[in-house]
């Protein structure tokens, strides 16, 4: 059980300190980190008092959507010891039974729901939480279940299946936006994808380095169509180095270009981590009040 309540110290147990202190931009008392792990198991119900405990709060929120999604894709999988037809083309490239049916790539919409994802107090650290933990590839769009309506909508459904389509489309889902992203991995600094961004409200051109992370205003409503061309060793949905053209739609948070690519590594060197998180947290904005207290 992965939880941010009475299963918090499953998720510190199984992810390990280390792990979680790496979302952490700042130095923070281990101890102390404990002692508050210990005061949300037995007050599940309360809430971040400080920016320190938020940071740490959703770091934690991280790991524990990171193991889940984990379990999934080891569960979500091919039945092993079935007979699979192949063609001749298999021949290089055949994979055994048992493999999991969950593909990133393939993956277009992410739905964020639950108290820390839901209730976080801005919306670019719900859309970052999703894209830290999920590691979503190519052109994925990102929403978040407004007051954790949708298991109730299911039920709702099976009763008045119209009505909770409409209530759904209408008042639970919030856009926050696209995220682009390249799957692979390369040295900082190096060239990953160059981008072209078309609308009527945003118009953009450029190149993203490995390791980069940008955000670009486009609102609720708004569209643009977004052509990527990845080097190489780099894939955006139509193989590695292919070029790629889609529209996407904006949000509350906007149009996330994600060159720090899949699978998403962190330095192990604990001040080189922290530089990068920083980064990562400036580029995106997801916490004014420290920006506003640095000054």
């Amino acid at each position: 059980n992965l939880g941010m309540s009475y299963s918090i110290s499953n998720v510190c147990a199984e992810a390990t300190m280390p792990n979680i202190l790496r979302w952490v931009h700042f130095d923070m008392d281990e101890r102390e980190l404990r002692n508050r792990v210990k005061n949300k198991m037995i007050r599940p119900t309360t809430i971040p008092q400080s920016i320190e405990a938020l940071i740490f709060e959703q770091a934690v929120a991280r790991e524990a959507l990171r193991l889940a999604y984990k379990q999934h894709k080891e569960f979500a999988t091919t039945l092993k010891g079935v007979q699979q037809q192949r063609s001749v083309g298999d021949t290089f490239s055949q994979q055994t039974s048992g493999q999991t049916i969950v593909d990133n790539m393939k993956l277009d919409l992410l739905v964020a729901s639950g108290g820390v994802l839901s209730h976080a107090p801005r919306m670019h650290q719900t859309a970052m939480l999703l894209i830290d933990a999920f590691q979503p590839e190519g052109f994925t769009t990102l929403a978040k279940d407004s007051i954790f309506m949708m298991p109730h909508l299911g039920v709702a459904a099976q009763v008045h299946p119209r009505a909770a389509m409409e209530v759904f489309e209408r008042d639970c889902l919030i856009y926050l936006g696209t995220c682009v992203a390249a799957k692979g991995n390369g040295k900082p600094g190096k060239p990953v994808f160059t981008y072209n961004i078309e609308g009527d409200t945003l118009n953009e051109s450029g190149e993203m380095m490995y390791g980069d992370i940008k955000l670009f205003p486009l609102g609720p409503g708004e569209k643009a169509k977004v052509t990527v061309d990845p080097t190489k060793m780099y894939d955006m949905g139509n193989g590695p180095g292919r070029r790629i053209s889609r529209e996407v739609r904006g949000g509350t948070v906007g149009l996330i270009l994600d060159a720090r690519g899949r699978e998403l590594i962190l330095p192990e060197d604990r001040s080189t981590c922290k530089k990068m998180i920083e980064k990562w947290v400036e580029a995106l904005d997801l916490y004014p009040q420290l920006a506003a207290a640095a000054v």
